[in-house]
């Protein structure tokens, strides 16, 4: 099909969104043909007034009409675009009729999702269609799960294992995350059983890696003597993400082990973080509890510039090799490092998966694939020219 867009951005008048047009606005490269879409004219000609102010080129960005209740209109969109990106959550809420769009139309989609039930039930439902039309469906292209996929891709290059390999991912942060965030959080929560159906029928169809084997281990709560922090096993969808990523790359050798923690300091953070997130978990379940959270976080909103130039976000990988991963072989650190999770690095990470998908030289690839799958070290290169640090510890 002849596109006559590169690059379309739904959901730019949402806080996420506009952070990620602004980005593009800064780094995109000169002659890139994009367009924001969205449901009202009159916020999206906002969004576009301000990134003229950055680009003054950009006061004639195309403004597209897009309404996840519309399909005609998501796949007008689509049926233009090379790429689109969504920001538009959450996602099990809004996001499957832009997938089915981008599936049917062969163009490559990138979001931020954090939801596991999601990103199963979109593989379900949209895989196949994708492979045929050569459509790269790439979810959890934010903090989830980018620093983490590549963070684990990277350590293993530096190692070049040949045997079995044992992998801990430990993250810590200090920022505010966004109200949409939560919502997906909470939405999850919500729904424990279906999100177990739907990996389970997911487990059932889906391929799985010849004479090789790559799996998520949920961990223990510990004090890792080599980080120095207490771990707290964290059960998003970033170790699922990885695991997948082991499954479709050789590199990651005959059996890799991903486990995934929040580190803290001191036992009584750890205690307490437990304790918040077992509390939210629990309230989610409960209905009017539910809404009562939803309501007290606003979604679309987010904290000011000199807050989030005050944040920031370590994730530590410690790779092992040997027979069962205790130690007896060579061991590395890695660290993946940056600024604000939530929004300024989470818009870097989509506007550079975004780029990265239509003008670098990446393997080729279809279907539902992760960050690392379809772009590994050429979108690893991009985040560590914009800042991002992956660096060797030890």
């Amino acid at each position: 099909m002849i596109r006559d867009l590169d690059l379309v951005v739904f959901g730019a008048t949402g806080f996420t969104g506009g952070l990620t047009a602004e980005h593009l606005a800064r780094h995109a490269p000169a002659g890139l043909r994009w367009a924001l879409a969205g449901r009202n004219a009159e916020k999206l000609a906002a969004v576009r007034d301000r990134l003229a102010a950055i680009r003054p080129d950009l006061g004639d960005l195309e403004l597209l009409h897009a309404d996840v209740t519309d399909p005609g209109s998501l796949a007008d969109v689509a049926g233009r675009a090379k790429v689109v990106v969504t920001t538009v959550g959450p996602y099990l809420t809004h996001g499957e009729p832009l997938v089915a769009a981008c599936a049917e139309a062969g163009t490559d989609y990138v979001d931020l999702t954090g939801e596991p039930e999601f990103i199963d039930r979109m593989y379900l439902a949209h895989h196949a269609t994708a492979v045929r039309t050569g459509a790269r469906i790439v979810h959890a292209c934010g903090f989830d799960s980018v620093p983490h996929d590549l963070g684990v891709l990277f350590a293993v290059q530096q190692l070049q294992a040949d045997g079995p390999l044992r992998v801990r991912g430990v993250v810590r942060a200090s920022a505010t995350f966004s109200g949409g965030t939560f919502h997906s959080a909470v939405t999850a929560a919500s729904r424990a059983r279906q999100m177990k159906e739907a990996a389970a029928e997911r487990r059932r169809v889906e391929p799985r890696p010849q004479g090789r084997s790559s799996r998520a281990v949920a961990g223990r709560p510990h004090r890792d003597p080599l980080l120095g922090m207490w771990l707290l096993p964290l059960p998003t969808v970033d170790p699922l993400v990885v695991a997948r990523s082991g499954a479709a790359l050789a590199a990651y050798g005959p059996d890799f082990r991903y486990s995934h923690y929040a580190g803290t300091r001191t036992l009584r953070y750890a205690v307490g973080g437990a304790a918040g997130v077992g509390a939210l978990a629990a309230a989610a379940q409960v209905p009017p509890l539910r809404r009562q959270l939803l309501q007290r976080v606003q979604q679309g909103e987010g904290p000011d510039e000199q807050r989030r130039a005050r944040s920031w976000f370590t994730v530590d990988v410690v790779a092992e090799t040997g027979p069962g991963g205790d130690g007896d072989g060579r061991a590395l650190h890695a660290r993946v490092s940056g600024g604000d999770p939530g929004y300024d690095e989470t818009a870097r990470m989509l506007g550079e998966s975004a780029l990265c998908l239509l003008l670098d030289d990446n393997p080729p690839t279809a279907g539902s694939v992760t960050t690392a799958q379809a772009m590994g070290e050429n979108l690893t290169a991009r985040l560590r020219s914009g800042g991002m640090r992956f660096e060797v510890v030890g």
